[in-house]
């Protein structure tokens, strides 16, 4: 394999067959819970961004519906049952290799809101909250809005 120009951009090709490699994008789906005015968000356990505040989120796996993602996310981070109800912001690239992240408004049906998996603790923020030290711009992008009404 060896860097060469490849439909308008510099991709890894077989110099012995021509196979020429296309860098998937990685994506990553995210869920804005709102319940009684107050948002869930999670603090991570784990770079990157340890120890800050973000929505639950997640990569999603190979062949896996993005809405399916997202609640697998929540449900592996919280604990927590939730229904997707709607596409509410594509965002990206981002600073830690996240092509696309998807986010998704979500309202929780069931489950005991716990800490799991890569999160060590959870807080339901509300519009008047100062706001903790957030982990990404996705986060800080959709907690703005919410406290600004929209």
């Amino acid at each position: 394999m060896s860097d060469q120009v490849a439909f308008g951009k510099v991709r890894r090709v077989c110099s012995s067959c021509g196979f020429i490699y296309f860098e998937d994008p990685k994506v990553a789906v995210a869920a804005f819970i709102e319940d009684q005015e107050r948002v869930l968000l999670v603090r991570r356990a784990n770079n990157p961004e340890r120890g800050k505040w973000a929505l639950p989120a997640g990569y999603m796996d190979a062949g896996e519906d993005p809405r399916a993602a997202a609640a697998r996310e929540v449900l592996e981070e919280t604990g927590l049952e939730v229904e997707i109800l709607r596409l509410v912001q594509v965002m990206g690239p981002n600073e830690f290799g996240t092509s696309l992240i998807l986010i998704y408004a979500a309202r929780a049906l069931g489950g005991e809101a716990r800490p799991q998996d890569d999160v060590d603790a959870l807080c339901w923020l509300t519009r008047t909250d100062s706001l903790p030290d957030l982990a990404f711009e996705s986060t800080r992008t959709m907690i703005a809005a919410w406290k600004n009404g929209a």
